[in-house]
C-alpha cells in the first residue's frame, strides 16, 4: 500500500518558490504534501524537513551508491534555474513559510470537509444534491471549493477545475438561481429546493460492450465487473444514450425525471 519517497527539504523549498512565482493560492504554497492518498497505493515523502546534505552524508556512510539525475542541473528546467538562484538558499526563511501556509491549509480542509457534510448528499446512482441554504452564508472561497468538489466527484475529472470557472458558476448561481449551468462534465441543476449535480450526457463516455468477467472502472465513475457469461452484446451506457425513452415505470419521487437520462444502464438487442 505504502510507497515512500527522498524528497527532500530543498525540494520543497523549490516548490514552494516555483508555484509563489505563479502565483498560486495557499494549497500550492503549502507545497509538497507528505501524505497523498491515490488509487491503490498511499504516497508518502517523511523526508521533507531533511536536508539534501544530511540525505547524502548518511548515503555516504553507508556505502550505498545512488544515482544522479543529470537533468537537475539543465538551465532547461525551472527548478534547476532556481538552484543557480540567490533566493533558494534562504531555505529557512522558506521553510517558515511553507509551515505557515500548511497551517492554512490544514484548517481550510477542515471548515471545507465540515461544509461538505453539511451541505452536500451524494447518490450511489452518480449524482449529488446541494443544500443551498447551508452554503448561502458561507464564505466565498469556501463555496467556491465545495462546488469545485462536487463537480470533481460528478464529472469524474482527473484535474481541478479553474478557480475563475468556479467563482463564475458560485456568482451567476447567485444571481440567477432558478437557471441551470454546467461546469466540469456537470450540469448544476435547481430542483426542489435542491441543487441537483448530474453527469453532462453530452460529455459523458459513450456506451461499452460488457466482456464476460471482465472489470472496468467506466466513465471515471462506476466500478463495474460483468458476469462470467455475459451475453455477447451487452452494453453498458447511460440510459439516455441506450436508444430508449429514458423514463423509468417509477413515478414514486424517489428520483427526478431529468435525471433517468444519467443514470447507468445495461442493455443488448432485445432492449433494457
Amino acid at each position: 500500500l505504502h510507497l515512500l519517497t527522498g524528497h527532500h527539504r530543498e525540494d520543497q523549498a523549490e516548490t514552494y518558490l516555483m508555484r509563489k512565482r505563479a502565483d498560486s493560492g495557499i494549497d500550492g504554497l503549502a507545497g509538497i504534501s507528505a501524505l497523498r492518498e491515490m488509487a491503490g497505493v498511499r504516497m508518502v515523502r517523511p523526508l521533507l524537513a531533511v536536508p539534501k546534505a544530511r540525505l547524502a552524508a548518511l548515503l555516504d556512510v553507508e556505502r550505498q551508491p545512488f544515482l544522479s539525475d543529470p537533468s537537475n542541473r539543465n538551465p532547461v528546467f525551472e527548478r534547476a534555474r532556481l538552484r543557480l538562484d540567490t533566493a533558494v538558499r534562504d531555505i529557512e526563511r522558506s521553510t517558515a513559510e511553507l509551515r505557515d501556509y500548511g497551517r492554512q491549509r490544514i484548517a481550510r480542509e477542515r471548515e471545507i470537509d465540515r461544509l461538505l457534510a453539511r451541505a452536500v448528499t451524494v447518490h450511489p446512482a452518480g449524482f449529488a444534491a446541494i443544500d443551498p441554504s447551508a452554503i448561502k452564508h458561507a464564505e466565498a472561497e469556501l463555496v467556491d471549493r465545495l462546488l469545485s468538489r462536487a463537480a470533481l466527484c460528478i464529472g469524474g475529472a482527473a484535474y481541478p477545475l479553474r478557480r475563475e470557472r468556479v467563482s463564475r458558476l458560485r456568482v451567476g448561481m447567485r444571481e440567477c438561481p432558478e437557471r441551470a449551468r454546467t461546469l466540469g462534465g456537470c450540469r448544476f441543476v435547481p430542483w426542489r429546493g435542491r441543487l441537483l449535480v448530474i453527469r453532462e450526457l453530452s460529455r459523458a463516455t459513450p456506451p461499452v460492450r460488457l466482456v464476460g468477467a471482465g472489470e472496468l472502472l467506466w466513465d471515471r465513475r462506476f466500478g463495474v465487473t460483468a458476469p462470467q457469461h455475459a451475453a455477447s452484446k451487452l452494453m453498458l451506457g447511460y440510459l439516455g444514450q441506450s436508444g430508449t425513452r429514458p423514463v423509468l415505470d417509477r413515478d414514486d419521487g424517489a428520483l427526478p425525471h431529468l435525471l433517468h437520462p444519467v443514470l447507468p444502464a445495461v442493455w443488448d438487442e432485445t432492449g433494457l
